[in-house]
């Protein structure tokens, strides 16, 4: 037996990384475990296989603090923001349905029967006001254009003879009959030259083309050029180069999305938490998100669904939200008070426990509160935490993840 203490412990000395139980049997003491803190173990040497931290990532010191450089936590795109007060906002959830604003909805018709000779724009592409969409060949544009022209030639005639009368009147030449006959015929002439320029607006001209009339060919009285009357986008075309058509034809349909309106169904209960011009939040498809103003509040209500039509407009300036989808709005009910108010990305689930992140000289530290009321955007924060502290406002989840990896780190 004495053998076998001297031989263990002449390997405890050659190897002091011996594994515990052959200390055990050599009747050595056990050391301790690795990572216990002892004052007599040396440090690691430099370069010894330490973890070496890269220029992204935290250091750890001690536990619930996350040490972080000004360049890290730009680089973790970690949004920091003092703690104040606010308004915790009650709402209610109403369903609804985006469509096209009908303020911002043109229909393009024909006004003219004839047959389509062009077709300039295709579904789907932008136009702005007075782009031309198609041209149509009619008779009846023929005859309203030759009318106007004829019109404007036996004006002239009439102002040039009234003119003459006028002239031989004052010399004495002229009988005052002649006069008055000059003036009504010129009266006459300006009166159907007003007509057919009005008939001509009426079919869709505009003031440059009627007054450019006199100098284009005689092969282009018979065209018709239809104009967008909007600035949008072509969301339907009906128009077909050669087809016949009439004059009440639709051929296009242009909308404005820039903004749209959001169709709600809202139920009595809640009918009087519901006013016209109430600002309202939605979200909708992708977590796409928007706020809008109710612009109209039916008084009466669906005999069907037993609930009220109410209209919001919303900004679509991106194009993110398209009409026909299904959103949910939120109407505000009630407005309360706080006096400490964070956002929900601040705060974070750590082990069970509701923590924010504050931020410190040297990064972060771990801060538990106690939380109150809330609303969709934020926490009432009871306990905790003191106005003008400053914390992670935004992608605080990074730092739970740090302090993951940091707690992680002490376990073994």
């Amino acid at each position: 037996m004495g053998g076998a203490v001297l031989t263990g412990l002449a390997l405890a000395i050659i190897f002091p990384s011996i594994p515990q139980t052959a200390r055990s049997l050599a009747g050595l003491p056990i050391l301790a475990p690795a990572g216990a803190s002892s004052p007599a173990a040396p440090a690691p040497p430099a370069g010894s296989g330490g973890h070496a931290h890269g220029a992204g990532e935290a250091d750890h010191g001690e536990e619930g603090k996350i040490t972080m450089t000004a360049e890290q936590v730009t680089a973790a795109d970690i949004q920091v923001a003092a703690v104040s007060s606010g308004v915790l906002v009650s709402r209610i959830a109403v369903p609804g349905v985006l469509t096209t604003s009908q303020d911002r909805l043109a229909r393009v018709t024909a006004r003219v029967s004839g047959t389509i000779a062009e077709v300039r724009k295709g579904l789907g592409e932008e136009v702005a006001p007075g782009d031309v969409l198609v041209v149509i060949e009619s008779r009846e544009i023929a005859e309203a254009k030759a009318e106007f022209l004829a019109s404007s030639r036996s004006t002239a005639l009439a102002e040039t003879t009234l003119a003459r009368e006028e002239r031989l009147s004052r010399q004495r030449i002229s009988a005052e009959q002649d006069l008055l006959q000059a003036r009504a015929a010129a009266e006459e002439a300006r009166i159907k030259l007003d007509l057919s320029r009005q008939r001509l607006f009426a079919l869709g001209l505009s003031e440059a083309e009627v007054a450019a009339l006199p100098r284009q060919p005689v092969t282009t009285l018979r065209r018709l050029e239809i104009r967008a009357p909007i600035a949008g986008r072509v969301t339907a075309r009906a128009a077909i180069l050669g087809a016949a058509v009439a004059a009440d034809a639709e051929l296009f349909t242009v909308a404005d999305l820039s903004k749209l309106w959001v169709e709600l169904a809202v139920p009595p209960r809640d009918l009087p938490m519901a006013r016209q011009g109430q600002v309202v939040t939605f979200s909708g498809p992708d977590d796409t998100r928007g706020e809008g103003r109710i612009i109209f509040l039916s008084p009466l209500l669906d005999t069907e669904t037993r609930s009220a039509r109410a209209v919001a407009e919303i900004a679509n300036a991106e194009g993110l939200l398209r009409p026909g989808a299904f959103v949910t709005a939120h109407l505000a009910t009630a407005e309360q008070p706080v006096d400490v108010l964070v956002p929900r990305d601040a705060v974070q689930e750590v082990e069970g426990e509701k923590v924010v992140f504050v931020r410190t000289p040297e990064g972060f530290e771990k801060r538990e509160v106690a939380l109150g009321r809330e609303d969709a955007n934020g926490f009432e924060v009871i306990f905790g935490l003191d106005p003008d502290t400053e914390i992670a406002v935004g992608n605080a989840f990074v730092l739970r993840a740090e302090l993951g990896k940091s707690e992680a780190g002490h376990g073994h």
